[in-house]
């Protein structure tokens, strides 16, 4: 059931509506490993390092409904159920149980650099077909970055 006429062609519409789902796999997912690590994170650095990682799962989670609505504005019903999260995402698996500081570290800034990888793909694939949608993962990308940067400082 198409209930929005999507302004893209229909090739256009592919390739950005599988980049946009994507990147909602990907975001939802991350917001989840943060928060994981976010509850199970110990050590000397417990404090600031769990007060960071709220800060990835609000970007997580507030990217994730901006790529969502782009999605549903295109005509694209958008797929955030758990099944497809699980089935779909490259951020990588954190261990259960209690994470030391550093390796809580660690596990953040391989699911970010995962996801930040995935997402300069779907710069390249949507520029042509949607600059719209392309300037959402620039800007998706450019945050991700940043929060990237700042937990590879945490371990220098």
């Amino acid at each position: 059931m198409n209930v929005v006429k999507s302004p893209l062609s229909d090739t256009d519409l592919k390739t950005v509506s599988e980049a946009l789902q994507g990147a909602l796999v990907d975001l939802v997912d991350l917001s989840l490993v943060a928060k994981q690590v976010h509850w199970n994170v110990v050590g000397a650095r417990f404090r600031s390092i769990h007060l960071q990682l709220d800060e990835v799962v609000d970007s997580a989670r507030t990217h994730s409904d901006t790529v969502a609505e782009r999605a549903s504005a295109l005509g694209v019903s958008p797929d955030g159920r758990a099944a497809t999260v699980a089935a779909g995402s490259g951020t990588g698996v954190v261990p259960a149980g209690w994470i030391k500081d550093v390796d809580a570290v660690s596990a953040l800034v391989a699911a970010l650099s995962a996801v930040i990888t995935r997402m300069r793909e779907r710069v390249s694939a949507t520029g042509d077909a949607d600059p719209v949608s392309q300037d959402i993962f620039i800007g998706i990308t450019a945050d991700l970055e940043k929060h990237h940067w700042m937990f590879q400082a945490e371990n220098v």
